[in-house]
């Protein structure tokens, strides 16, 4: 009776858990991993077929070209400017204002965002009154409007950036954490051997923010390999914009091709693993 109930303790503990692991999560992939070699409708094997589509259709290419953009300039535009923020605003008397500010668009929506910025892109053709103010600025300035959203490949820098101004903030604090965790020794004693800012920051500082640098860094590689809302609601992916998540999106729920979509979403997994193993590597190292 003891061994029994020493195995059902824990079981009545974990048991709800991994239950709700098996129905929420793993059936819903075995059976994605199904319909992605089945037709449209989920009724005829088709073999390889959508997976053809995805590396071969000249809409998935773009969308993999654009996602690569967003790898290369989103996360190093959020660790990087994240990185100097946090060491920027340790040195001045209203940290915790300036991190509050700079953090403040996290707690927008992200489709929220994108409507805001997507007003300040807005674009009218030259000679008509400009509401976007992006384009009013420019107006004052003597020059033309841009047409932020509609041409390629200014469009698709745009949305970077709207990406920038929402998850740099979340790069300051967890690296912000991070350098205020060096010892302070270290820097003192670098200062005293007569190294400058530039050779503290890339000698000592990075150093000591390795682990913290590869989790930030592989925490926007999974956020960006899946960006979705501020496509959708800027641009839809027109205009040369598609990224993987929405196409997945369009051909599930606009094309009602659930074929198409298993294959695109497969993929898209299949991309994220490694990210993600490295990344739980990456914080274990960092809790020893």
């Amino acid at each position: 009776m003891k061994r029994k109930a020493g195995f059902l303790t824990p079981l009545a503990y974990v048991g709800p858990a991994v239950a709700f692991l098996l129905v929420y999560q793993l059936y819903p992939a075995v059976q994605t991993v199904i319909y992605s070699f089945l037709d449209r409708r989920s009724e005829s094997f088709v073999g390889l077929e959508n997976y053809k589509y995805v590396f071969t259709s000249p809409t998935m290419l773009r969308a993999f070209k654009n996602n690569l953009l967003w790898v290369v300039f989103f996360t190093a535009g959020t660790v990087g400017f994240g990185l100097l923020l946090a060491i920027l605003v340790d040195r001045v008397k209203y940290e915790s204002l300036a991190k509050s500010v700079i953090f403040m668009p996290m707690a927008v929506s992200f489709v929220g965002a994108g409507v805001v910025w997507k007003f300040m892109y807005n674009y009218r053709p030259p000679g008509a009154a400009q509401i976007g103010l992006l384009n009013q600025i420019l107006e004052v300035l003597g020059f033309k409007p841009i047409g932020w959203l509609i041409e390629s490949p200014v469009n698709n820098f745009a949305l970077i950036v709207v990406g920038l101004w929402i998850w740099t903030g979340y790069c300051m604090v967890i690296l912000s954490a991070a350098y205020k965790g060096i010892p302070k020794e270290l820097l003192e004693a670098g200062q005293v051997d007569g190294a400058r800012d530039l050779q503290l920051f890339w000698h000592i500082i990075i150093p000591e923010m390795r682990p913290a640098l590869s989790v930030v860094v592989t925490t926007m590689l999974v956020n960006v390999l899946k960006i979705f809302d501020i496509i959708y609601v800027m641009t839809n992916g027109n205009y040369g914009t598609e990224v993987i998540a929405n196409r997945m999106y369009k051909e599930m729920f606009q094309f009602a091709n659930t074929g198409r979509a298993s294959a695109i979403a497969v993929v898209l997994f299949l991309i994220i693993i490694p990210i993600m193993y490295y990344n739980i590597r990456s914080k274990l190292k960092g809790e020893e």
